[in-house]
C-alpha cells in the first residue's frame, strides 16, 4: 500500500536483486549508485521480516531487532523518513527510533526506553548509548544495516563499528550497501557479514548523457570564475535550483557573500553550522524556500580499518567546531535540482560522482558544470579518463561560453571580488554562528512547541559584513 501511494511501479536494479535474497535472510553486500535506490532496497524487507515475526502465534516481547547504521546525521533523518513512508499503512505495529533528530543524548534516552523495534543512527552515538546502558542489542538484534559503508569508514567510524560488534548477537542477518568497494568495505565485510551474496547491478555509477549533462569550462583566472558563475546566475543562463560545491569552508561563504553583491540569496551549509541546521537548511530547500546552496563536501581521507585513527586526526576532525558526523555530497536527497556547479575541482573522482549525484536523480534531467583553473587541469583530466573508461566514450563535454560576450560585467565582478575580503570572511563566519547560537538555545523549546514558525528563520539572509552596492543587484540592458 505505501510503495503504491509513493508510485513506485516498479523496482530498480538494485532493488530487484536484493530484495528477494534478504528476505530470504541471506546476508547481503550490495553496490549502487548513489540515488538508485538503495534505501528501499534494504527498507522493505527490514520492514516485511519485522511485521513477520510480530504475525507469528508466540510473537515475542517488544524490543530493538533492527539497527541501521548511517554515516551522517543528516542521511540518518533522511533515511528515518524513507523507512516511515514505507510503514506508512502499519505504524502501529512497527516503530522507528531516530538517533538523529536530537543534538544531546539524554533527549533520545526517552525513545529507546521505549524499546522501538528500528534504531538509526551514527555508530558513535548508537555506542555512546550502549555504553550507558540506554540501549540493548545483545539479547534481541535480528538485522543489522551498514548504509553508505564506505563513507561510513571514510568519515573515521571504523573503530566504533568494530567496538560495536562485541555488543552484538552471535547470530544476526547483516546488510552492507555502498556506492564504491574499498579495501577497506571488504575489510568491513569480513568482519560483519557471514557467507554473503554480492550484488552489484551492471550499471555506470551516474545516469547516461540523455538524463545528465555533463560540461566542464577551463577558467584562466580565479576572477574568470566568479565571472562566469555571476553571468550564470544575474543573466538565468542557469535555470531552475542549483548546488554548488567549493573546497573549504573559507571559499564557502566568500561564495555567498560575493553573490549577495548582486542580491542573489543563498545558503551556506558546512560542518560548522549545528546538525539541526543543517537538516532545516536541506528541508528548507527540497520545500523551494531557497534556490541555491553552497556547500562543502569536506570528505575525509579513508581510515583504513585495521589501524585507529591517529589522535592528531581525531582532533582535526573536532577542531574549529566541525561536526565529524558531517556529510553533505553524499546520500542526502536535495530534491529537484536542476543543476551542480562545481566552482573549484573535486579531489577525487569518487567525490566528483558524489557531488554530481546529487542531479539527474530518479528518472528527473540534471545538469554539471565543472570550473577549471590551469592548476585543476589534471585533476578534471583524471575524472574525464576515469568516467570515459567507465562509460565506454567521453562523458565531459566542453561548455561553450564565449568570454568575451560577458566582458561587460568583468569590472562589476571585480569591484565585488574587492568587497569580500578576509576580514568579511571571517566575520560571516562569526556572525553565523552567533547567530545559530543564539537561535539554537534560545528558542529551541519554543520552534519544537510551533514548528511551523521555524520557517521564519531563513538561512539564505545576508550576513553583511561586506558593503552591498545597490547598483549590482540590476543588470541594465546595455550589460
Amino acid at each position: 500500500q505505501a510503495v503504491a501511494e509513493l508510485g513506485w511501479a516498479a523496482p530498480t536494479a538494485i532493488q530487484a536483486e536484493a530484495v528477494p535474497l534478504a528476505l530470504e535472510g541471506r546476508d547481503v553486500l550490495a553496490r549502487a549508485r548513489t540515488g538508485s535506490g538503495k534505501t528501499a532496497a534494504y527498507g522493505l524487507p527490514l520492514l516485511q521480516q519485522l511485521l513477520r515475526g510480530k504475525a507469528a502465534a508466540q510473537a515475542a516481547a517488544q524490543a530493538v531487532r533492527a539497527l541501521v547504521l548511517v554515516p551522517s546525521q543528516e542521511l540518518g533523518q533522511q533515511v528515518v523518513r524513507s523507512l516511515r513512508q514505507l510503514a506508512a499503512f502499519c505504524a502501529r505495529d512497527v516503530r522507528i527510533g531516530d538517533l538523529c533528530a536530537h543534538a544531546d543524548a539524554a533527549a533520545q534516552r526517552p525513545v529507546l526506553m521505549e524499546k522501538p523495534d528500528v534504531v538509526v543512527g551514527t555508530p558513535a552515538r548508537v555506542l555512546a548509548h550502549v555504553g550507558t546502558r540506554s540501549l540493548s542489542l545483545r539479547h534481541s538484534l535480528e538485522l543489522l544495516v551498514l548504509d553508505e559503508a564506505d563513507l561510513l569508514l571514510s568519515f573515521g567510524f571504523g573503530d566504533d563499528i568494530k567496538a560495536l560488534l562485541c555488543h552484538l548477537p552471535k547470530i544476526y542477518q547483516a546488510l552492507l550497501m555502498s556506492a564504491t568497494f574499498s579495501p577497506e568495505v571488504e575489510a568491513l565485510q569480513e568482519l560483519v557479514l557471514h557467507n554473503p551474496v554480492s550484488v552489484c547491478p551492471p550499471e555506470p555509477r551516474l545516469p547516461g548523457q540523455c538524463q545528465l549533462r555533463q560540461l566542464s569550462l577551463r577558467c584562466g583566472t580565479e576572477e574568470d570564475k566568479f565571472l562566469v558563475l555571476c553571468a550564470l546566475l544575474k543573466l538565468q543562463l542557469l535555470q531552475g535550483r542549483a548546488l554548488l560545491f567549493v573546497g573549504t569552508i573559507t571559499r564557502c561563504y566568500r561564495l555567498k557573500l560575493f553573490l549577495e553583491q548582486f542580491g542573489i540569496a543563498a545558503c551556506a551549509l558546512n560542518s560548522e553550522l549545528p546538525a539541526r541546521s543543517r537538516c532545516h537548511v536541506i528541508t528548507q530547500f527540497n520545500r523551494g524556500i531557497y534556490d541555491y546552496i553552497v556547500a562543502t563536501d569536506e570528505e575525509v581521507p579513508a581510515v583504513p580499518i585495521q589501524q585507529p585513527p591517529s589522535k592528531k586526526r581525531k582532533l582535526g576532525a573536532h577542531s574549529k567546531g566541525k561536526d565529524p558526523e558531517y556529510g553533505v555530497a553524499r546520500g542526502i536527497d536535495f530534491q529537484n535540482v536542476a543543476a551542480v556547479l562545481n566552482f573549484d575541482v573535486p579531489p577525487t573522482v569518487e567525490s566528483y560522482i558524489h557531488r554530481v549525484g546529487r542531479t539527474a536523480r530518479a528518472d528527473n534531467p540534471g545538469t554539471a558544470l565543472t570550473l577549471a583553473l590551469p592548476e585543476e587541469h589534471e585533476a578534471l583530466a583524471r575524472i574525464e579518463d576515469a568516467l570515459a573508461a567507465e562509460n565506454g566514450g567521453s562523458m565531459l563535454q566542453p561548455y561553450s561560453f564565449s568570454m568575451e560576450q560577458i566582458e561587460a560585467l568583468r569590472y562589476r565582478c571585480r569591484d565585488a571580488m574587492r568587497s569580500v575580503t578576509k576580514q568579511a570572511v571571517k566575520e560571516a563566519r562569526l556572525r553565523e554562528i552567533k547567530e545559530e547560537l543564539l537561535n539554537s538555545e534560545k528558542l529551541k523549546a519554543y520552534f519544537e512547541d510551533n514548528p511551523r514558525d521555524l520557517h521564519v528563520l531563513r538561512h539564505d539572509k545576508p550576513l553583511h559584513p561586506a558593503i552591498v552596492k545597490p547598483h549590482l543587484r540590476n543588470v541594465p540592458d546595455y550589460l
